[in-house]
């Protein structure tokens, strides 16, 4: 497999040449960092595509486990053409850009490594383009992938059913993303000055934009949740950081930050202890929507299991919305230094 390497002043990776004029096909894009163990079965999902991509471009962020020498090994029966690009350290919007930059295609469907492709993902996801010449992007959909009872009860907490998105308002993640080459071009691409929730910035960019979309609800793509608490805490904390750092969602965080001041209220004033019992109410209403979620995320579980993922995922929620409020003040300090 050809390597499209290019070292700048100082022996630095820089991105290879962007390629000027795109093609009419499809160009599949990753970025990928230390992702040995998870290699082979997300290949092994790429190749089992009913639409195979017309090429593949990746980007490694300078990975130490044996990811560059598996991809080489994978890539060399590809039946289509793989591009590999290494930029030491770079972050995942800077690699997207530079895959994108590298492809020849005219359609970028945009994933992550590591995640498992559903068998129809590229066909279902880039078919809204060539059915309607109008439509410059389509918002695929994603699934966990689950084993531990955890990591169940983090899905209900954390991940909507397809049912409850709202075509309108949907902001999608770019492990399941395809776009005409134009939207790439006309945003100015992913932030690179952004570590964390480069997608959602780009999503807002081009939502901003009047970019016309739509919504691909069978093009799935499955991902893993976080196998503890603390890798799923650290997950949400860099997310709002990044969230605070970039000035997305403010109201969203106030809001977040007005709730647990009116709890602390009422749980510490007289007065406010006469309005714990409508407060409750409401909580249980918002925690409600996430415990519908139960039978489809933990489906074959026991009946007491199942009961007990109730409470688990009300603390769980307390959890994840202390690590957001951290995360989003750690964010504003950023910001402000930057």
């Amino acid at each position: 497999m050809p390597d499209a390497l290019a070292r700048g002043e100082g022996g630095a990776v820089r991105p290879a040449r962007a390629v000027a004029v795109a093609g009419s096909g499809v160009t599949l894009v990753a970025t990928l960092l230390n992702e040995a163990d998870n290699l082979a079965e997300w290949w092994t999902s790429i190749l089992g595509q009913s639409r195979q991509p017309d090429e593949v471009v990746l980007v490694d962020g300078g990975s130490r486990d044996g990811t560059l020498e598996m991809l080489r090994a994978l890539s060399a029966t590809a039946p289509f053409p793989v591009r590999l690009e290494v930029c030491e350290g770079c972050n995942i919007a800077r690699g997207r850009n530079i895959a994108i930059g590298m492809a020849t295609g005219e359609i970028i469907a945009v994933t992550d490594a590591g995640c498992v492709l559903g068998p129809f993902w590229l066909e279902k996801i880039v078919a809204p383009m060539y059915e309607d010449a109008g439509i410059d992007l389509v918002a695929g959909f994603y699934k966990p992938l689950t084993g531990s009872f955890f990591e169940e009860v983090s899905a209900c907490a954390t991940l909507p059913l397809a049912w409850e998105v709202r075509e309108r308002r949907f902001m999608p993640s770019s492990r399941s993303l395809a776009f005409r080459r134009s939207v790439w071009e006309a945003t100015g691409g992913y932030p690179e000055w952004l570590e964390i929730g480069e997608d959602m910035y780009f999503n807002h960019t081009w939502k901003n934009m009047g970019i016309r979309h739509v919504m691909a609800r069978d093009a799935l793509v499955y991902w893993r949740m976080r196998p503890g608490p603390r890798s799923l805490l650290r997950q949400y904390f860099l997310y709002a950081r990044g969230d605070g750092e970039s000035g997305m969602y403010p109201q969203r965080h106030l809001l977040r930050f007005a709730t647990y001041a009116w709890l602390a209220f009422c749980a510490a004033s007289p007065r406010g202890r006469r309005m714990a019992a409508p407060t409750a109410a409401a909580a249980a209403m918002y925690a409600g929507r996430r415990w519908m979620r139960i039978p489809s995320f933990m489906e074959g579980r026991p009946a007491r299991e199942q009961a007990a993922a109730v409470p688990c995922i009300s603390l769980l929620m307390l959890a994840i919305d202390g690590a957001k409020m951290a995360g989003y003040v750690a964010g504003l300090a950023r910001r402000k230094r930057r």
